[in-house]
């Protein structure tokens, strides 16, 4: 049978009709099982933070020191200044040495700073020191009552072949001794410098000279005129 055009035409309507029925059917489902799922919250990601080091042992040495040496003549200086830092999870440790020659050891001043963090041990810390001189050192630190040692264990660079060690001795209140030794490449240690140190307490200001007010006076409409 030979359909003529206009009949063409109206079949190939109903089937464009009926599809885009069956395609509407299908987006409404769609949607509908969209709809129906629970939507997941959105997942949180957080990292674990270390635990806080216990640093309670070495309360007493946070502050300001300053003292000479006792053996060298002349005498030299040395400044040490221990602060915590960041959220209190480091303490800071800054030394700066301004030592005079001797007849087997050069002059120096060498300024250092270490970051001292907590071990797997109580009462013993890791102390890694960047100095002026270039050298990164690292050193095991053991509390024990009111001693407080540094041992080398290597560190990123460290001076080749020689070792330093040292001692903090809590002799008052207000008061320690600072004790380095050196050991030379194949040699033994020997005292390369013994300081007293006492701690420097804050200065508030002084009172204001007689006749004088600590509080500027706010100044006349004349004077800001002049500005």
């Amino acid at each position: 049978m030979i359909q003529t055009r206009p009949a063409l035409r109206a079949e190939r309507k109903r089937a464009g009709f009926s599809t885009r029925q069956i395609f509407l059917v299908f987006l409404c489902l769609v949607s509908s099982a969209a709809l129906a799922t629970p939507k997941k919250p959105p997942k949180t990601y957080s990292i674990p933070l270390p635990p806080q080091t216990d640093f309670s042992a070495l309360d007493w040495l946070v502050g300001e020191w300053s003292g000479k040496t006792a053996e060298r003549s002349p005498a030299g200086e040395v400044h040490l200044t221990v602060a915590y830092d960041l959220d209190k999870r480091f303490l800071v440790f800054r030394e700066k040495m301004t030592l005079a020659a001797t007849d087997s050891t050069p002059a120096v001043n060498e300024s250092w700073m270490g970051f001292l963090s907590g071990s797997d041990s109580p009462n013993q810390f890791t102390l890694r020191v960047f100095s002026s001189t270039g050298f990164i050192t690292r050193y095991r630190v053991t509390v024990q009552h009111a001693e407080i040692r540094f041992m080398p264990e290597g560190g990123e660079q460290p001076p080749p072949g020689w070792l330093f060690r040292r001692r903090l001795d809590h002799s008052n209140v207000d008061e320690l001794t600072e004790t380095v030794e050196a050991a030379p490449p194949d040699g033994s240690f020997f005292n390369y410098f013994s300081a007293k140190l006492t701690r420097q307490k804050a200065t508030s200001p002084g009172p204001s000279p007689p006749g004088t007010s600590a509080v500027p006076k706010p100044k006349t409409a004349a004077q800001q005129k002049q500005k």
